[in-house]
């Protein structure tokens, strides 16, 4: 199943696709979500960010096997950094370099605690695709990611949720302006997504609309203002934005 959220006439709607229609629901993370009776086209439709996160986070430090070395670990990025398909990166260039991070982004569908492996599957709503935008030059600065994780625009989502996907198995592409830059799997990344979910929710309760950012299989790239950031995930689609430089003061 499809999920999205567009723009319309009477404002955003929650909605799934119907073939060649997008059927308004009344609620994205109902067990058998109820149209509305009301329908949009699929084409042309302006796609919104598919969630509206509380809680948005970051798995550190997985980027490929090596990485079990380490504890699991996230950080977190202001939901006020999400934006969707066709909406601007703004970069602060006074800030140094700044990266691109192609991610499958995990949506959660129901409130969840303390999970247990087996339980994970129940949790997640779907599958979008994340770039977590990255001050790749702060990070010396601030251990807690504050000043990197966190511009306007630094947590695109998009373009839809996908509700049937294998997760730990597929491929990232990331272009700038058309050329490819960045490929890679999800198989690469140290922790599987049962094992991060497991780990996060320990330590605090995921809910409805939440997002994890999974990790970046080495699927990042510089951009810098002027640039259009593409990444593809296959079996979802392709997340597409626009970067702008901030105005200096």
């Amino acid at each position: 199943m499809r999920l999205a959220r567009i723009q319309t006439p009477l404002g955003p709607r929650p909605v799934v696709q119907d073939g060649s229609k997008w059927a308004v629901v009344k609620d994205l993370f109902a067990d058998e979500p109820e149209s509305t009776g009301e329908f949009y086209p699929v084409d042309g439709a302006q796609l919104l960010a598919p969630a509206q996160p509380m809680v948005v986070l970051g798995m550190a430090h997985n980027n490929g096997p090596s990485d079990r070395l380490l504890a699991p670990q996230a950080f977190s990025k202001s939901a006020r950094s999400v934006v969707g398909p066709g909406q601007a990166i703004e970069l602060d260039t006074s800030l140094g370099e700044i990266n691109i991070e192609g991610e499958l982004a995990v949506v959660i569908g129901r409130s969840c605690r303390r999970l247990t492996p087996e339980q994970v599957p129940g949790v997640i709503l779907g599958y979008c695709i994340g770039n977590d935008v990255t001050n790749v030059d702060q990070a010396s600065l601030d251990e807690k990611a504050t000043q990197v994780k966190n511009g306007d625009g630094y947590t695109p989502l998009g373009p839809w949720i996908e509700t049937e996907l294998d997760a730990d198995h597929v491929h990232i592409d990331v272009r700038l302006d058309g050329k490819p830059v960045a490929s890679s799997n999800t198989d690469r990344l140290a922790w599987a997504i049962s094992e991060q979910l497991v780990a996060l929710t320990r330590y605090l309760t995921l809910g409805p609309g939440d997002v994890l950012l999974t990790g970046s299989p080495t699927t990042w790239a510089t951009i810098t203002p002027g640039q259009q950031a593409e990444i593809t995930i296959e079996g979802i689609g392709t997340l597409s934005n626009p970067a702008i430089a901030v105005p200096q003061a």
